[in-house]
């Protein structure tokens, strides 16, 4: 090796080490306070969705294919008539078609299943629209939140969970002997409690009831906690 390159290995070692030294005499942080702080709403759920589907089962693939695909079609071209961006959205949801089999293994048939999907804010709508497409029963409702109401809701629980964890560090600071703060560093997460959707068998017992065919879906909205957590450590300081 070169009396050059042994003066740049030199150097560069005594960078290191002189980097090193400075890390190690850095003192850790002193009077930091690590806290957080939670504020709650519970919020009317504004959005509806109902999943209606339909089964079939036979010897032939494409068969039972074709069957579902004429019910999807028709419940779907009903169901398009009535839609409302916003307020009615239609979609189609799971279309599967999976094999049977006795129990010695011998494929038997097949069975299939196909699904609609209404949702939007217009609930009664909704609900009518479900009660009229009869080829399709039911498979579950869900309640929810709509982007505007839940980011509205955020915001307001936000606010409240960022005043609390102010207060909370100026009482603490205040508590160790303190004057005032200063922020660190901040983290802001949120969350909403929405009830799971809840499965319903309607047809068989509307039919037992007697109601009749265009009856609409019998649905009632609840209500969903938004939550914000704001968590974060602050310098306490003397001012």
């Amino acid at each position: 090796m070169s009396v050059r390159s042994l003066i740049a290995v030199a150097a560069l070692a005594c960078a290191a080490a002189a980097n090193a030294q400075q890390q190690v005499l850095v003192p850790p942080p002193q009077n930091v306070l690590s806290l957080a702080a939670q504020a709650s709403a519970e919020v009317p759920q504004d959005l509806l969705s109902i999943t209606l589907a339909v089964t079939r089962e036979g010897a032939d693939a494409a068969a039972v294919q074709s069957q579902l695909r004429q019910v999807l079609d028709a419940a779907l071209n009903e169901a398009r008539k009535a839609a409302r961006p916003g307020q009615l959205d239609v979609r189609t949801g799971q279309f599967s078609l999976s094999p049977r089999y006795t129990n010695k293994g011998v494929l038997s048939g097949w069975s299939g299943r196909a699904e609609l999907v209404l949702e939007g804010r217009d609930s009664g709508a909704i609900s009518q629209l479900a009660g009229r497409l009869n080829g399709m029963p039911v498979a579950h409702v869900a309640h929810g939140l709509s982007r505007e109401q839940r980011e509205k809701a955020e915001a307001e629980v936000a606010a409240q969970a960022i005043q609390r964890f102010r207060q909370r560090a100026e009482e603490y600071a205040r508590h160790f002997g303190f004057a005032g703060y200063s922020i660190r560093e901040v983290n802001v997460g949120q969350a909403d409690g929405i009830p799971p959707p809840q499965p319903m068998f309607r047809r068989a017992m509307m039919a037992q009831a007697g109601a009749v065919a265009d009856e609409s879906v019998p649905v009632e909205a609840g209500k969903a906690t938004v939550t914000v957590t704001v968590s974060g450590s602050v310098q306490m300081s003397a001012r």
